[in-house]
Formats: C-alpha cells, sequence, structure tokens
C-alpha cells in the first residue's frame, strides 16, 4: 500500500523512519509476529540496493543488476508504504514531518535512516566521479567502473583511500584495493598500489589488523596512515590529501574513492541525536536514551560498533522485541552485544571473516581460524549471504542463533 505525497496526517501504532535493510528487516519481523499491526514505513526511493554486494561488483564478481530491485517488490506485505522524504523528528509530540507538508504520529517510532555520503566534502570529486580513473564502489552507478579500470590498467599508479571513521561496512575501502591488486597480479601488470587511510591502522580490531598487514604486504601494496583526501583533480589525475605534516599530493592512473560520512542531517539538527550527531540509544537495548518511544538500528546510531548488514541482523529482534515490548504485545527484548561481521574479499575466490563484538571481542561462527581467509567463506559472500538477504532477511525470518564463540585467546 502507497500513500500519496499529499495524503492527510494519520497515526501509526509503528512508524520506521527508512526502508533500507534495517526498516524492511524490523517491518518484516514485526508483521510476521503480528500481521494485523498498523506498520507504516518511510522511504522516498523506488530502488533497493544489496550494497554488501557492490565491492563484488566492482571486481568483476557480481552483476550490477543482481545489487537492485524495486522497493515495491521487497516492501513487506501489510506496511504501508508512505513515499516521502523526513524533514524533521519531533519526539516530544511523538510525531514526524515529511517533505510535503504532512505530519504523521506514532505510538511507537523505529529509525533507520543509514547514513550519508557526503561526496561533496572532497573538493573536486563529484565533477570527475566516474571518469578520469576516478571510481568508487560505494555507489551502485560507479562500481562498474572500478573493474572496468582494474581490467584495462596498464599500469602506473592505483590509490585507495578511506576516510575518518565511522564508515560504512570499515573493510570494503581495502576490499576494492585486494581485488584490484589481484586483478592486475593476474593479468601481469606492474602498478604502483597504494593505500591512504586516515586511521592509524588497516582495521579497528589488532588480531585482524595484523592479518591484513600481511596481506597488504603480500600483493607489494604501500598502505599510508593519518592520509585524509581533501581534493581530487581528475583532468590533471592527482589527489590531495591531508597530513599532520601539510598537504600532500600524488598523481594517479586510477583512483578510488570513500568519501567521508556522518549521520544524516535531518538527525543531526534533531533532539534525538547525541553529541557526535547519531541517533543516542542504550547500546544494549538499542533504545532512546531519552525518549521511551523511540528506537534505532543501523547505521545512524551511535552504538560502537561495525556499520555492516552483520550488526544489523543481529540488533533486528532486539529492536523488533522492544517495540512489542512498548506496545505490550511482546516480552522482555534481548540485549544486543555489538556483534558485527566484515568478510574481507582478500582476492578473487577466498575471504576473512572477521567477526566481533564490543570492546574488540574477536568471535567466531564456525570451528575454524577466523584469521584465516577461506575458499568457504568466499561462497558465502557471493553466493549464500545475497540468497539470505532477499529471501529471509528482507522478509522478517528470526536470527536469534547460537552466538559465535568468544575466542578470548584472540581478542588480547
Amino acid at each position: 500500500m502507497i500513500d500519496a505525497p499529499n495524503a492527510p496526517a494519520a497515526h501509526h501504532r509503528v512508524l520506521i523512519a527508512g526502508g533500507g535493510t534495517a526498516g524492511l528487516s524490523v517491518a518484516s519481523a514485526l508483521l510476521r509476529r503480528y500481521p494485523e499491526l498498523d506498520v507504516s514505513v518511510i522511504e522516498p526511493n523506488t530502488d533497493h540496493y544489496y550494497q554488501p554486494g557492490w565491492t563484488l561488483v566492482g571486481g568483476g564478481d557480481m552483476p550490477q543488476r543482481h545489487t537492485r530491485r524495486a522497493q515495491a517488490d521487497v516492501m513487506p506485505e501489510g506496511a504501508r508504504w508512505i513515499q516521502d522524504t523526513i524533514t524533521g523528528f519531533e519526539p516530544e509530540a511523538s510525531r514526524v514531518t515529511l517533505a510535503s507538508g504532512a505530519q504523521h504520529g506514532y505510538d511507537v517510532l523505529v529509525v533507520a535512516l543509514g547514513l550519508q555520503l557526503n561526496w561533496d566534502a572532497i573538493d573536486g570529486l563529484v565533477e570527475t566521479l566516474g571518469r578520469n580513473g576516478v571510481t568508487s564502489n560505494y555507489h551502485y552507478d560507479y562500481a562498474p567502473y572500478t573493474h572496468e579500470l582494474a581490467s584495462t590498467l596498464a599500469g602506473g599508479r592505483a590509490l585507495f583511500t578511506q576516510p575518518a571513521m565511522p564508515i560504512k561496512c570499515a573493510g570494503a575501502p581495502q576490499k576494492a584495493l585486494y581485488l584490484t591488486a589481484d586483478t592486475l597480479r593476474r593479468r601481469r601488470v606492474n602498478a604502483s598500489v597504494e593505500f591512504y587511510n586516515q586511521g592509524a591502522s588497516m582495521f579497528g580490531v589488532p588480531v585482524y589488523a595484523r592479518e591484513l598487514d600481511k596481506v597488504i604486504a603480500g600483493y607489494g601494496a604501500t598502505p599510508y596512515f593519518g592520509h585524509d583526501l581533501i581534493a581530487v583533480d581528475g583532468e590533471r589525475q592527482q589527489a590531495t590529501f591531508k597530513t599532520a605534516e601539510g598537504e600532500v599530493t600524488r598523481d594517479f592512473d586510477m583512483l578510488h574513492v570513500v568519501p567521508p560520512q556522518s549521520a544524516p542531517a535531518v538527525i543531526r539538527d534533531s533532539s534525538l541525536a547525541g553529541a557526535a550527531g547519531w541517533v543516542s540509544v542504550d547500546r544494549h537495548r538499542l533504545a532512546h536514551t531519552a525518549y521511551d518511544n523511540v528506537f534505532a538500528l543501523g547505521d545512524c546510531t551511535d552504538t560502537p560498533n561495525a556499520k555492516t548488514m552483520a550488526a544489523v541482523r543481529r540488533q533486528v529482534p532486539t529492536v523488533v522485541d522492544g517495540v512489542l515490548n512498548a506496545l505490550e504485545l511482546g516480552g522482555k527484548a534481548p540485549l544486543y552485544d555489538g556483534y558485527g561481521a566484515c568478510p574481507l574479499t582478500v582476492e578473487h575466490g577466498r575471504v576473512l571473516l572477521a567477526e566481533f563484538r564490543y570492546d574488540q571481542e574477536v568471535v567466531s561462527s564456525f570451528p575454524l581460524d577466523p584469521r584465516q581467509p577461506r575458499r568457504l567463506h568466499w561462497l558465502f559472500k557471493r553466493h549464500v549471504f545475497p540468497m539470505m538477504y532477499w529471501q529471509m532477511m528482507l522478509r522478517g525470518h528470526d536470527w536469534r542463533r547460537p552466538h559465535p564463540r568468544s575466542l578470548p585467546e584472540l581478542s588480547q
């Protein structure tokens, strides 16, 4: 069911802000439990994307079309789709304002607006993205260009960037590097591959960072830490970075850019936001710290976990039961433990499946050493995870499975 933008204001039992991975998963799970429940989803876009697949598209390992479906085809049956954009939150009055001017009230609000990619924060990037050797797997339109560049580069210099944290899927910037470097190696092309990271290490969890140091060294690639991309001159093929010592400029033949990221402006400008601009929630209950009838999950919150689809998968049961409990329809909600996972594609056909919880605790869903890249995990990344996403996660199937085993010996 779709509401026209100029529909009159309404009141909803459950109002979900955002129809991406997190929002639709919660909506589907709620309706699976209570098919007659009044659940409405505010989402302006007509397309829905499987964004974890864009790394594989950029590597030439997945068709671009397999990562997009019509939003109408994935909207849960029984949910009301309000095809509009939220322009303001008024949690004190339990209502939101939309771009159309309509106001919608709610008993319970779930915020799942994701994060904001700030392409224009890098001077000159927007004007050259998709040409002059400048690409990004963080955009549906440009991921195929990454593969085109890796497949045609005859040498020279390939640069890969990573902005300040937090960002969506912190491993994705280097996944682009590894797949490109592997393609170049298989083509026997001698090129300088360089990784420019605003942070201080390859990964936030030390045990995995040490393994990734070995991976990047195996490609003969050079990491540069404390380098923040601030400008791109596409015509001259030059990238400028800010460092503690001042600005440095590098020539390139290929440049893969990951833009700076932040909470959406509509959240930052609202009373839902904490000090850093993200939705302020209890990190275990995912309930807002000030408003009892507001929950949030996914990339838009201030929880100190990786912003990945795997994290959303573990957060959904906590939010669903929290919402039902707030509506006096459910029991005590399970606590979210900070679980996140990053399937790091270190080459075509092998993945290092990094799993972890809050406080850098290393865990594993398999009775295998998680530090080792494996063909098995590639098969999951390429075939199993996309199927689970479209057929299970977005359809609200319960994900309360046994928790991954803790590996304290690796968490030191």
